[in-house]
């Protein structure tokens, strides 16, 4: 009796198309069907978080940097200019000089103009401060104020020497002046300063150096109006 021979599945043939069929034969059974499946590969579809979250991260800096040349080109077209300083009075009252120190009130009035014509500026701080030979020998602080485009704004302050401490040489000449009944001070501003253009708005440091401010002793004496250097702007 011939048995029936048995064929390995290895050794029948193969198709490239998926289902794979192999078929075996065996005594009892003369023919049994295998059949396979080929396990399929689909690509993802929907992005990465990762990636999500990189393209968001660069599309933020994309308008960051956008915005930021806009503001800079409208900025550089409406340049600021300085802002014009003058002293338009001032006086002495209390005038004491007593153990080597002074006491005195300087009484000044400050005109401030902003010729910009589309430049607002805020002050977020100010001080003025009166010197004599190269001395500072009194000081007065400002409080915060805002100042329209085109605009003057009139700015009073009495700086105060309380028992300040003279130098030699400051004491001699400032008796002597004093008696003459006339004093040359040197006045000098300081300002930190948000300039706005609508919504932008840009931070400066200003300065102003005015003299001499010659003041008379003599309360009814005309006082000669002292035009400032032009403020100095310094970006912070």
């Amino acid at each position: 009796v011939t048995q029936p021979s048995t064929l390995s599945p290895h050794l029948l043939p193969r198709s490239s198309s998926t289902p794979t069929a192999l078929t075996a034969m065996t005594p009892d059974n003369p023919a049994v069907a295998l059949t396979t499946a080929a396990p399929s590969s689909q690509p993802a579809t929907l992005p990465s978080r990762q990636g999500s979250m990189r393209w968001v991260a660069i599309t933020a800096l994309a308008l960051i940097v956008l915005v930021g040349l806009v503001v800079l080109v409208f900025w550089l077209a409406l340049r600021p200019k300085p802002i014009e300083y003058s002293i338009d009075d001032a006086r002495i009252r209390g005038f004491n000089i007593k153990a080597h120190a002074l006491n005195a009130v300087f009484d000044l009035r400050l005109r401030s103009y902003n010729r910009n014509t589309r430049v607002s500026v805020y002050y977020d701080a100010m001080e003025v401060t009166v010197w004599y030979g190269g001395q500072m020998v009194a000081i007065s602080k400002v409080a915060p104020f805002y100042q329209r485009s085109h605009y003057v704004q009139t700015i009073t302050v009495s700086a105060t020497a309380q028992s300040t401490p003279l130098l030699g040489p400051v004491e001699k000449n400032l008796r002597r002046n004093e008696s003459a009944g006339e004093v040359e001070l040197e006045v000098r501003a300081r300002a930190r300063t948000r300039f706005a253009v609508g919504a932008v708005k840009k931070h400066y440091k200003l300065t102003a150096y005015c003299a001499p401010v010659v003041v008379r002793s003599v309360p009814s004496s005309h006082f000669d109006r002292v035009f400032c250097t032009s403020a100095t702007l310094v970006s912070v």
